[in-house]
């Protein structure tokens, strides 16, 4: 027998199916659903003259493939996080990588021209100063 949670959970889509199956079913009649499933059923089998059993038997297969596809679904959105996350972890993985070739190359650099090197971080330490200067100076 299919419940209440069930049919509550899935309701827009199950609403549909009951109408195309059922056109005399208005769409206020369905509206009042409050979740009990045996006032459902009798409803159904008050407009339509279906038998019990066959309301029940399509119910159970609507509400059935509504809970399937959220489950794929939430399968599906689990598979996409996991692929994000190992994603992310390669990307970061080679960003660190990266850092530390630049830190090895620059360490060599400086070791090989150490000279050099203290000219290049005087200059850019004074062509710095004087932009944030010019920048402080002009407010």
């Amino acid at each position: 027998m299919v419940n209440q949670q069930t049919l509550q959970g899935n309701w827009n889509e199950i609403k549909g199916k009951l109408r195309n199956k059922w056109g005399q079913l208005t769409q206020d009649e369905l509206q009042t659903f409050d979740g009990n499933v045996e006032q459902l059923v009798g409803l159904i089998q008050r407009k339509t003259g279906e038998a019990r059993g066959k309301v029940e038997k399509f119910l159970e297969e609507v509400s059935s493939n509504g809970a399937s596809k959220v489950a794929n679904a939430a399968e599906g959105a689990r598979e996409y996080a996991q692929q994000a996350a190992e994603t992310i972890q390669e990307t970061s993985r080679q960003a660190v990588e990266k850092v530390q070739q630049g830190y090895q190359e620059t360490e060599r650099l400086v070791r090989a021209r150490p000279v050099e090197s203290v000219a290049v971080v005087f200059g850019v330490g004074l062509f710095v100063g004087v932009v944030v200067g010019l920048c402080l100076r002009s407010r």
